[in-house]
């Protein structure tokens, strides 16, 4: 019997931010993969090792969770005053499919960089020593972010003393701003309400009803009261993703939500869009021990937050995600806001299990709607390795 040989392609392992993913230049892929489609698709399922039913992801690039099981392509900008197009690709780990209807705020902070890695940004764009403005085009959701990448010799600075809770070891910082940061091209808060009463089954709140706010900004994201849903706020994974119950839970709340949004036309469809909408649920400032054992006061932040992420409670908080925490936040009257005690506010410092994070954003009303020019965030990033991956050649 014969047997297709495998095939290499160009790709780098990169970290940003929280989430590691493999890199590509769009050029580099094969032809069939140069453009949208099933071969595209079947090609990124196979280098990230999904679908698998173990949830492992031990024959491909992936780490079997959401943060550790992405992609990402990069091309010369088709858009006039931008550097590089930049696809994000959410690959399912256990389902044959990838999800593209978002961005990854972590993993942008890894493009500027690997632009710059790529020959993609025009060297007369670069300084010497300094802070390299990129300037990228998020295809996804058609969006603009700058990445501000430092500097040293000519090359980028990877290594520094720039700390980022979830994130073992110190790295060079990179400011990342999310230009107009509501996602698509409705309104912010696609219901026209601050807070909705949004209907639910009866086994996920008492009442078939729960308060929620729905934003898109950054990420498509709905968050609810922890202490609605009789959390904390203050809980780490293992509390939500071993517990198959709660996540099954937490998944009927997403879809019904995304529904209200008006991202989805039926229940049925949530299933084929995992990536988005996030769901969150906020609470005051308490004190917790994170993941890593450090000790997290409640006068070191403004309110708690945990998200999920594909199914499974986040380690620490999605870059995109981050962005709508703080969007919100800025907004008086949002459940998010008011976890973080009212008030108009330009920035926000929240804990997560990891530890804490602070987001920049300025909200402001136009002609009765709420609107936001950017948020930033500082994050770090470098290149794990950089070679090819290896793929079986009829795996697309």
């Amino acid at each position: 019997m014969n047997h297709v040989p495998q095939i290499k392609i160009p790709a780098t392992y990169m970290r940003g931010g929280t989430s590691k993913g493999v890199f590509f230049s769009l050029q580099d892929l094969p032809e069939a993969a140069q453009v949208p489609g099933r071969a595209r698709d079947a090609l990124l399922l196979r280098v990230i090792g999904s679908p698998d039913p173990y949830a492992k992801q031990i024959d491909g690039m992936g780490g079997a969770t959401s943060s550790t099981s992405k992609t990402v392509i990069l091309s010369k900008s088709t858009q006039p005053d931008h550097d590089v197009d930049y696809m994000f690709g959410q690959v399912s780990i256990d389902k044959p499919f990838v999800d593209w209807s978002g961005n990854c705020g972590n993993l942008s902070a890894a493009v500027g960089a690997f632009a710059i890695h790529a020959g993609l940004v025009e060297a007369d764009r670069l300084p010497h020593d300094g802070v390299a403005t990129v300037r990228i085009w998020q295809a996804n959701i058609a969006k603009t972010i700058v990445a501000r990448v430092p500097m040293s010799d000519g090359a980028v600075q990877e290594t520094g003393d720039f700390e980022l809770d979830g994130v073992t070891f110190p790295a060079a910082e990179i400011a990342v701003e999310f230009m107009d940061p509501a996602d698509g091209e409705g309104p912010m808060f696609p219901t026209g309400n601050l807070v909705d009463d949004l209907e639910v089954p009866e086994d996920v709140a008492a009442g078939g009803v729960l308060q929620a706010t729905m934003i898109n900004a950054g990420i498509p994201t709905i968050f609810v009261n922890a202490e609605d849903l009789g959390y904390t706020g203050t809980e780490l994974q293992d509390a939500i993703n071993g517990d198959t119950k709660a996540l099954a839970r937490f998944e009927t709340l997403r879809a019904h939500g995304a529904l209200r949004m008006g991202l989805i036309q039926n229940l049925e469809e949530a299933a084929n869009r995992q990536h988005t909408p996030k769901i969150a649920f906020v609470a005051k400032p308490a004190d917790y021990i994170s993941s890593s054992g450090k000790h997290i006061k409640a006068d070191e932040v403004d309110l708690s937050v945990r998200a999920l992420s594909m199914g499974k409670l986040h380690h620490a908080m999605m870059g995109t995600a981050a962005v709508a925490i703080a969007t919100a936040a800025a907004v008086p009257g949002t459940l998010v806001s008011q976890a973080a005690g009212g008030g108009e506010r330009t920035s926000v410092r929240f804990g997560h299990p990891s530890g804490t994070l602070q987001v920049g954003a300025q909200a402001s009303q136009v002609d009765g709607e709420w609107t936001v020019d950017k948020a930033v965030m500082s994050r770090s990033a470098r290149i794990l390795m950089e070679g090819w991956v290896r793929v079986p050649g009829d795996a697309f």
